[in-house]
């Protein structure tokens, strides 16, 4: 299909593909003369990626360009999803990337969990993150972290088996940050509620 054809298809501007061609972001296509390229349905599967990323994550385009070059130039889809994470997540925070500083809750609560005793970025925010409740005086307890950890254990489980299918490596990364994207502000939409029905039933008896 020529540009135009690709503009079509997939609702993005001739200009806005011209853009992404010279970003790097969009692949060249097949050259057919000095004025022509053919695109194929690579370059439509591509161009939705880019788009999911930026119009439903909201990334930029230097962290779609991040993750694009590591897609292209092959990385293990473990280190793929871990930068997807990160962005998508915003585990990339100056807390976060202070070092690989280990504390006692986060170790407990691997054991518990029988997750692998591996460094990741997101161990690293949960470590900070601790670090920074603790710094406030706000108490965190072994009971609490147990009952948070084995939620989210069941809700991960669901969430990483949809990126185990033998999507293309685009898909993949479409999956993975659209499902991380949307499925962590459900989850906290469905924590609000039920905070806001607990608190109704204690403060509003006839409710």
């Amino acid at each position: 299909m020529q540009l135009k054809d690709l503009s079509g298809q997939t609702g993005v501007s001739s200009a806005s593909i011209k853009y992404y061609l010279r970003e790097g972001l969009l692949p060249a296509g097949e050259t057919v003369n000095a004025t022509r390229a053919q695109y194929s349905a690579k370059h439509v599967e591509r161009l939705e990626l880019i788009q999911a990323l930026r119009r439903i994550v909201g990334l930029n385009i230097e962290q779609i360009r991040g993750i694009l070059r590591m897609a292209d130039d092959g990385a293990p889809r473990l280190a793929l999803l871990a930068a997807v994470q990160r962005v998508v997540l915003d585990l990339d925070t100056p807390a976060a990337g202070s070092g690989d500083v280990r504390t006692p809750a986060t170790d407990a609560v691997v054991r518990i969990r029988n997750w692998p005793d591996y460094p990741s970025d997101a161990r690293n925010a949960l470590n900070a993150h601790l670090e920074l409740m603790e710094s406030l005086n706000i108490p965190v307890s072994g009971e609490l972290l147990d009952a948070y950890s084995k939620a989210m254990d069941d809700v991960a489980g669901l969430d990483i088996a949809a990126t185990t299918a033998p999507y293309s490596v685009d898909q993949l990364i479409l999956t993975a940050a659209v499902g991380m994207h949307m499925h962590s502000q459900l989850l906290l939409k469905l924590l609000a509620l039920a905070q806001a029905s607990h608190a109704i039933r204690r403060y509003e008896p006839g409710a």
